[in-house]
This record gives C-alpha cells, structure tokens and sequence, in this order.
C-alpha cells in the first residue's frame, strides 16, 4: 500500500515506523529540516521537506498513486487543506486528518468534513480519545489500561503486578484450573520493559505490567485475581483546565458518573472559562505544583488524581505531589515515551500516552480485511486486533488445538451471538465470529490474510 504522511512528529513518525516495517510503501512530509534527516536517517521511507498541503509537495510524495493520506502536523488547518487537495486533485480515496480545536469538532458543524465540503474519512482528535481513555481507567480501578472490543462485550486490561498479587510465581496455564469459571486469557506480559508473549509455562512476577483479555461481565472478579478491590473514585482532581481536562470534567458530568470533580488551571482567563463550562465542578485558579494549592484541592481526600497539562515533567511532578499529600491513585499524562519506564517505579500508577492513542486509532483503519479494531500495545510490541471471521478463513471449522497460529498470536477471545467464549483447545470457530486476538508485530501482517476476503469467496 502507498501511504503519504504529512508530518514527522511522534505520531507521524511512530506511524511511519509500523507502516514501513511492514512493507508498505511511505512517503513523509514534513517542513522541518531536521526531522525530515531524523526519519531519512532512522526509517526505509521517502522523506520530503516541503509543506503538506501545498499541491507541488503532494504531487512530488506522490500522490498520483497514493491509498492514503494521514496528516498529522501540529496545524489543524494544515492537515484539513492536506486532505482536500488530495481528494480535489489527486482523488486520493483514505483521507485521515488529526484536528485538535474542538470548535471545529462540535456536532453542530458534523457536516464540515463530509465529501462535499472537507471530505475527511477519518478524524482524530487526541483530546477526546485521551479523555475517554481516562474514564475507562477510572470505572476499572487498579487497571493501567483498559480497552473495549466487540462493543464492550470484552475488555483489555493491563495491571501491575506486585508482591501481594495472588497470582504471582503462578504458572499461566493453572489459571484455567485455579479459575475454571472466569473468562480470562493473558495476551502480554512487560518485563523490565521488555515485552514478552507469554507461553502457558511462563510465570508473572512482582513489576510485570500484564495484559488480559477478558468477558466484561467478569471484569470484577478479574481484578480481584490480581489482587484489586478498590472502590470507583468518587471524588477526582484534574490539574490543568486545557482541551483534555475539560472535556474530561464535562463526560464526567454528562455521563452523570456521580464523582465529585475539583480542577486546579494555572491560566486565570482559562480558569474562568472552564468554570463556565462546567456545572458542578469546583475550578481553582492556581499552580499545580503549589502544595497549598494543592491542599486547597483536598487531594488527600481525593481516590483519584489526574495530571493533564500540556507539560510532561509537570505532570510527573504534581502527581508525585498528590500521591504524597495522600491521594491514593494518580495518572498522569506523558508525551515523552523515554519518561515511561520511569514513573512506576516513582510510584505514579497510570501513564497516559495521547501518542500510543492516536496511533490505534490511525492503525485500525489501516488494517486490511474484516478488522473492526486495532490498539498498539507497548510501544509498537504488538496489537490486539478485533475481527470477523470468514467463511474462507483457516480459523473457521476446526478444534483451535489443529489450527497452527503464526507465532506470536493469542486468540484472547470469541464473541458469538452476544455470548462470549473463553477459547480453549477444543473450541471450533464458526463463521461470523467476532475474534479478539493479540499479534506480536512481527506476525501482524499473516493475521490480516487469516481474516481477508478471498476471490473464491464471491
């Protein structure tokens, strides 16, 4: 597939990165020089200094030939032009576009990007992707993640592992015998920070960060294997009243989750309009690293804390705050992904990463075949993918124990008629399946032949 990238940021480049290494073929954009010799230097891809929408640029990326085009630069309105010139003049047919002001996201401009004004098949906006990330952690308490699938029928959900973890020193394949009930698979275990696909004789140990796949019916009970009882948060703090941490403070509000929400903002003219937009949340006007202020918040009474700035290294520092002014979780927003295997072991328990966000959004359209969902796990290690499975497919007909899955593939879970099955060996799957399944990226591209549509089919 000929890909066309305008912008070689993190995203643009961490996107790049998958495409290329699976043989794709890639162009990027960008206008600064030194990012377009980083990605030359780093990537097998064609690199152009120019910028993304100008016609001339498209045209010399080739955007002829080009399937798609994903503009991701920092400039909203960049990345709108981007994509109309390449359907205007060059009738490219998969336009996806990063936009980041919400004013152009209100639902009341929804026709804005249809095929006859801004044709944008695909909009991202990481604000919003970043906030509804965060709410799910917060419905899951203890999870470092938690990801929904086949319309939350079934969840990812990944834990820290620590000494008081029941399930520690446990051979994987007991769980089944110690939990026959529970519908519950391990797709992934991170290691020192290093990712691993577990095999049934592997074992977790105290500072694995873990990933399983699971009913979500069961979701509970799931947590408590780990060692998790932790009551919902009911009173949240958010630091930083920017586009994250006000539409995080409104879904809470609109989804009328019943938490008592404080936001402490730093800009006073933003303070005051985040209080306007908000109905019952209290909003500070101060800094967050201020322990007075952050006393005025009552983060000790706080369940949750969430770090939202625009500042990496001020939100690493407000939450170790928090946590030691007595707030009993935190989570912070990072950017810089060098800063991950850090604050764990400071005793920060959630990373938010809007970069890893962004790129699972991106990544699930450009999957090929019955792929309905796609989220990079750990920094490019592998995806958890969700499909249909077809009449043609090698999945379909026979006991999982005969069907040979590329290495590196878990098949986590099988949603059938709304019922979800935990797979064993013996479990047959039928056409029409809906197929949770975990793809080191080495084995990612077999798993889309495994669900593509062959010409016998027709």
């Amino acid at each position: 597939m000929k890909v066309i990238i305008c912008g070689a940021g993190q995203v643009g480049s961490n996107i790049a990165r998958y495409l290329a290494t699976e043989g794709n073929e890639v162009t990027v954009i960008d206008q600064r020089p030194d990012l377009v010799r980083k990605i030359s230097d780093s990537l097998d891809v064609q690199a152009i200094l120019g910028h993304a929408s100008h016609p001339d640029v498209l045209d010399q990326a080739g955007a002829g030939d080009a399937e798609m085009i994903i503009a991701v630069t920092a400039a909203d309105e960049v990345n709108m032009i981007a994509c109309q010139v390449a359907h205007s003049l060059f009738n490219v047919p998969t336009k996806i576009a990063r936009v980041r002001h919400q004013g152009y996201l209100h639902p009341m401009w929804a026709n804005l990007f249809s095929r006859e004004h801004l044709p944008i098949d695909v909009i991202i906006s990481p604000e919003i992707e970043v906030a509804r990330a965060v709410i799910r952690r917060l419905q899951v308490p203890g999870a470092m993640d938690v990801i929904p699938l086949a319309n939350d029928k079934v969840r990812l959900i990944g834990v820290r592992c620590t000494e008081n973890t029941p399930l520690v020193h446990t051979p994987i394949r007991q769980l089944t015998k110690l939990f026959p009930e529970l519908n519950l698979v391990i797709v992934g275990i991170v290691r020192q920070d290093k990712a691993m696909v577990p095999t049934p004789e592997d074992q977790m140990l105290p500072g694995d960060e873990v990933y399983f796949v699971i009913d979500k019916e069961h979701t509970e009970r799931g947590m408590v294997a780990f060692g998790h009882e932790e009551q919902e948060a009911r009173r949240i703090c958010i630091l930083g009243g920017g586009n994250i941490g006000l539409f995080l403070a409104q879904q809470i509000e609109d989804k009328h989750l019943g938490m008592k929400v404080r936001v402490i903002e730093n800009d006073r003219e933003r303070a005051e309009f985040v209080s306007k937009s908000l109905d019952h949340a209290v909003v500070l006007h101060g800094d967050a690293l201020d322990p007075d202020m952050l006393k005025e918040a009552a983060v000790e009474m706080a369940e949750t804390v969430v770090a939202v700035t625009n500042d990496d290294e001020t939100n690493i520092l407000a939450a170790l705050l928090a946590k030691r002014y007595g707030a009993k979780r935190t989570m912070a927003l990072i950017n810089k992904t060098s800063y991950h295997p850090l604050v764990g072991p400071l005793g920060i328990d959630v990373v938010v990463s809007p970069r890893a966000i962004t790129v699972s959004n991106i990544l699930q359209h450009v999957r090929k075949g019955r792929i309905h969902a796609v989220h990079s796990l750990h920094e490019g290690f592998g995806e958890l993918i969700e499909a249909d499975a077809l009449e043609t497919s090698p999945l379909v007909g026979k006991p999982l124990k005969d069907i040979k899955l590329p290495h590196g593939v878990l098949i986590g879970a099988v949603v059938r008629g709304g019922s979800v099955i935990s797979p064993r060996g013996s479990t047959v799957m039928q056409a029409k399946d809906r197929i949770i399944l975990f793809a080191a990226a080495s084995a990612v591209k077999k798993v889309e032949k495994m669900f593509s549509v062959r010409l016998e089919y027709f």
